[in-house]
């Protein structure tokens, strides 16, 4: 009934109450590459961003870190484990509407840019001109925003295969924070641009980033995204 669960590493934090599992995904023979959840402990309850369904034994860990009351979908190619984490725990699920890759489950709330998020001092962005659902959320107190395909930080070729890694070259991936050329291309709109809302991320208050692919970036999120922005969108 649920995809199965693929080789990811042990549930491991990055921040005060904040844990990362740093996974894979199977797209096909010989091709496989890295993806990430973000696990965010508030109290007793546990907030899933990015699902990424984990082996049994990680599963037993989770549960002792605590109980899972939220499972989030920032983006809207990034749906494949949601159903697994909303059934076994009857989370409430949170995603952006109307969703189009992934049509279950079905939101318990819709994110919004004037939605406010289970977790305290924290708030979503939302990429309003893209075709696709697509969202961030930034946790305030720790300056940290949570991407999916739209900002990734990429620091090393973990869980990717070799004939995965020449492609993701050819598509213009390398070692660096950039925006996903391919997420890009796919939800922008025909003579539109994303540009406007890649600035007033820019307005929001982050030093660190981590993307549902790649590694966590501390520190230089800013200045880095700011490369990229003008690579994405030169003048």
């Amino acid at each position: 009934m649920y995809p199965a669960a693929f080789p990811h590493d042990p549930i491991t934090p990055i921040f005060e109450n904040v844990y990362l599992v740093h996974g894979s995904i199977r797209m096909g023979p010989g091709l496989r590459m890295n993806r990430n959840m973000v696990i965010v402990k508030n109290g007793d309850e546990l907030t899933l961003i990015n699902p990424v369904r984990m082996n049994d034994e990680a599963l037993l860990s989770l549960e002792d870190l605590g109980s899972v009351r939220h499972v989030m979908r920032l983006g809207d190619f990034h749906g494949l484990d949601d159903l697994f984490y909303v059934d076994r725990y009857q989370a409430q699920f949170w995603c952006q509407s109307p969703p189009e890759t992934y049509k279950v489950p079905i939101a318990s709330h819709v994110i919004s840019s004037a939605a406010i998020p289970p977790l305290p001092n924290a708030q979503f962005f939302v990429y309003e001109a893209a075709k696709f659902p697509e969202a961030c959320l930034l946790l305030e107190d720790l300056k940290l925003l949570i991407t999916t395909d739209s900002i990734q930080y990429w620091a090393d070729w973990s869980y990717t295969t070799f004939l995965t890694r020449c492609i993701l070259q050819l598509m213009g991936f390398k070692l660096t924070l950039l925006i996903g050329g391919p997420w890009l291309k796919r939800v922008t709109v025909q003579g539109g641009s994303l540009a406007s809302d890649f600035e007033k991320l820019l307005a929001l208050d982050f030093e660190h980033i981590v993307g549902a692919h790649g590694q966590v970036l501390r520190e230089a999120a800013k200045p880095m995204l700011k490369a990229a922005i003008r690579k994405s969108f030169p003048q």
